[in-house]
């Protein structure tokens, strides 16, 4: 089974899980679940270290 992170992570940043914000999504970056281009498509903002 395949898990398709991007629409994972985006479902539950949209729905304002408490564990799914900026800062949280930072960490699927830092550990290559997500690209920098991913995480600016769910947050809206440019992704910075």
């Amino acid at each position: 089974m395949v898990i398709d992170w991007f629409a994972t992570i985006k479902l539950f940043y949209e729905n304002k899980h408490p564990l799914y914000t900026k800062e949280g999504i930072k960490v699927f970056v830092a550990a290559n679940m997500l690209t920098p281009e991913k995480y600016q498509q769910i947050t809206g903002e440019e992704y910075k270290e």
